[in-house]
């Protein structure tokens, strides 16, 4: 089974290895990837593979060596499991690598949740696999891409509202080219009866990209923080890039309500040690919002609704997003590390297609 290993001390450091498939256990199954999605988003899970946990999902057995989580569709193509026939398609959480073992608990409604030791204390949303029937690449590739990320979005938005914007004026979206950033710009500006503006931040080079999506009322660079407006604030931070958050921070000073860290895509501008005036920043974790909702609603129903999200975004996805499929997983290595180092072209959404 080939898989791609990630140093956990320098994660631009890739490399491509081989390694015996593991024999099925009773009640386990063996699910080959057909394809999966690289984004900033496998990039936030490597920068943050110790303190949040993704490296605990696929432990790689090779010390130092590490194996990045990624979004895609397998299918079961070896069970001993009565529950989940061969054929079974799942999307999902899934290896950087061509195949998973997992242990499956089917529930009623069919949905499947990996049960093996090592995960069963990880976040249950990683944990869940859905299956997906008979659907075509290009659907695969959309899903993919962005429902973790447009998921996340609409999470943060709902959690924005959900606080009453912290009572700011403006809501300030950091890296707003990323997908999820981009996404939570039109989620918030879907907001009916919004008194607060949404103001994107981004480098020089993605500038008019961001203002294309028309979802901001104001786009700024980031040497350009100087022009915020003096109000109550949220910056939601996709990037977390230091120098950009220290200057904000100091720009807004007290008129700076809430500071969410939410990604690192700049993971090598990251660094928590760096003293910064006002709020401190708190960490957004999507699972805690999912299950929160879920305790209110009943279960289901954000689910319901992040669906939903997505399915309004992922309709006008071609007018914003290129996607670009790499055959076999030779072509992983360079991808990923495009979007390690940020090389990759926002425009674009990368999948590697295995099947």
């Amino acid at each position: 089974m080939q898989r791609i290993l990630v140093d956990q001390q320098k994660i631009t450091a890739v490399t491509q290895d081989e390694s015996a498939p593991a024999d099925l256990q009773p009640n386990e199954v063996r699910i080959a990837l057909e394809s999966y999605a690289l984004t900033a988003n496998n990039v936030t899970y490597a920068a943050s593979g110790f303190a949040i946990g993704y490296w605990q999902f696929f432990p790689s057995g090779v010390p130092g060596q590490g194996i990045v989580p990624v979004w895609g569709i397998g299918k079961v193509v070896e069970s001993r499991n009565e529950m989940l026939d061969e054929g079974t398609r799942l999307y999902g959480f899934y290896p950087m690598a061509e195949s998973l073992v997992i242990t499956p608990e089917v529930s009623a409604r069919g949905n499947v949740t990996d049960v093996a030791a090592h995960r069963v204390d990880l976040p249950a949303v990683y944990n869940n696999y859905v299956p997906v029937g008979e659907t075509t690449p290009d659907q695969d590739h959309i899903r993919a891409l962005l429902q973790p990320l447009l998921a996340t979005s609409y999470l943060l938005s709902d959690w924005l509202e959900d606080n009453a914007y912290f009572g700011a004026k403006q809501v300030i979206v950091g890296s707003a080219s990323s997908k999820t950033g981009l996404g939570l710009c039109k989620y918030l500006a879907e907001h009916k009866d919004r008194d607060f503006t949404i103001v994107g931040l981004t480098s020089a080079r993605n500038r008019s990209f961001v203002q294309g999506l028309g979802a901001c009322d104001q786009v700024l660079s980031y040497d350009e923080i100087d022009q915020l407006a003096h109000q109550p604030s949220v910056y939601v931070d996709m990037a977390g890039n230091a120098a950009v958050k220290a200057a904000l921070h100091k720009h807004l000073a007290a008129e700076l309500k809430h500071s969410a860290a939410v990604g690192i895509s700049h993971w090598d501008a990251f660094n928590p040690t760096v003293e910064l005036e006002g709020v401190k920043p708190e960490f957004f974790f999507a699972p805690a919002q999912i299950a929160k909702r879920r305790k209110e609603w009943g279960a289901g129903e954000i689910d319901r609704r992040i669906t939903q999200a997505f399915l309004r975004l992922a309709n006008e996805a071609s007018d914003w997003l290129s996607v670009k499929v790499h055959k076999g997983m030779d072509a992983a290595p360079e991808v990923y590390t495009a979007l390690a180092t940020g090389k990759a072209d926002p425009r674009e959404g990368h999948v590697i297609r295995l099947l």
